[in-house]
């Protein structure tokens, strides 16, 4: 590699960095996830998101504006061939403090879950509860996840294609019992540079293919359409990932969402004009009240000879 290349590449990875830290800097002030004192538990998985997290995380706590403690918790499923090795490494050459949870969700997935069918949901499921427990457990107040906008935006298009509801992943969560908040602080960054952040940092990735499960065909099938769109239409998802902060329930059709039952004109409010040409639309489209036309004089009564002569004309 020559000079120049290597410069070239330390200038993007500048740029890289400097970029992520700001999506993730926002994130973290726009929903409060992270406050004075909290003891931020980082969920590592192993593969380049939860890495990605760390890292900026780590970068950002040296200069933020608040005091916070992390802590990285990775959970052993006892799926075959697991590298058990890999991540205690790797969060000891950090000097990071780390606990690794085992417990067997491998074997209770294979038992419920029909052979052939993904797993991932249930899988999943379990993780989150044990994760859950245990950040209790350690006194961890927030609970960080890896996913990212991307993740997001393709949530909610399965459920609106596959579950028929308008629900994607919050960037902060109180858990359904109340016990945790749950944090997403990669919500602002899109996959593609979280990519080429594991490629300069070379994180030990470790594959979530140790189960042998398929992939969630349907979230693989979304992935397509989204990567598609965007590539044909660069920013849609960007786009997509923005109409969830600009939710206007009064333009859906959720009944609990908005009152639409009880619903009634009020003609009583001033219509309001906020410039000239908005006076003058409103002017023509509200109906103006005409003025009572002017009275005509009552006509003064035919007089006696005005009658006799109508007379002796007939």
């Amino acid at each position: 590699m020559s000079h120049l290349e290597s410069r070239r590449e330390r200038i993007e990875f500048n740029k890289l960095q400097k970029r992520l830290r700001r999506n993730v800097g926002r994130a973290i002030a726009d929903f409060n996830m992270i406050e004075t004192g909290d003891k931020v538990m980082v969920c590592l998985s192993g593969g380049k998101d939860s890495y990605a997290m760390l890292d900026i995380l780590r970068n950002l706590q040296q200069n933020a504006p608040v005091s916070f403690d992390l802590v990285a918790v990775n959970m052993d499923q006892k799926q075959p061939g697991f590298p058990q090795h890999v991540l205690p490494e790797y969060l000891q050459s950090l000097g990071m403090p780390y606990h690794i949870i085992n417990k067997d969700t491998y074997s209770v997935v294979k038992e419920i879950v029909p052979e052939g069918k993904t797993t991932c949901g249930l899988c999943s499921r379990l993780r989150r509860g044990t994760l859950y427990g245990f950040a209790e457990s350690i006194g961890a107040t927030k609970v960080a996840l890896g996913h990212h906008k991307d993740d997001i935006v393709e949530t909610l298009f399965l459920n609106m294609f596959y579950g028929g509801r308008l629900k994607a992943m919050p960037p902060k969560l109180r858990a359904d019992d109340g016990r945790n908040i749950v944090i997403r602080p990669l919500a602002y960054c899109r996959e593609a540079d979280l990519v080429k952040l594991a490629n300069y940092r070379q994180f030990p990735i470790i594959p979530c293919n140790l189960c042998g499960s398929q992939e969630n065909l349907q979230r693989q099938a979304i992935k397509q359409i989204l990567q598609d769109w965007d590539r044909k239409h660069p920013g849609r998802t960007d786009s997509i990932f923005t109409a969830l902060t600009r939710v206007s329930p009064s333009q859906l059709a959720d009944v609990e969402l908005h009152d639409f039952i009880t619903l009634e004109i009020d003609r009583v409010k001033p219509v309001v004009a906020t410039d000239h040409a908005s006076a003058q639309r409103i002017d023509s489209w509200v109906p103006q009240q005409s003025e009572p036309a002017p009275q005509q004089p009552e006509a003064c009564p035919p007089s006696p000879l005005y009658i006799e002569a109508r007379n002796l004309k007939s």
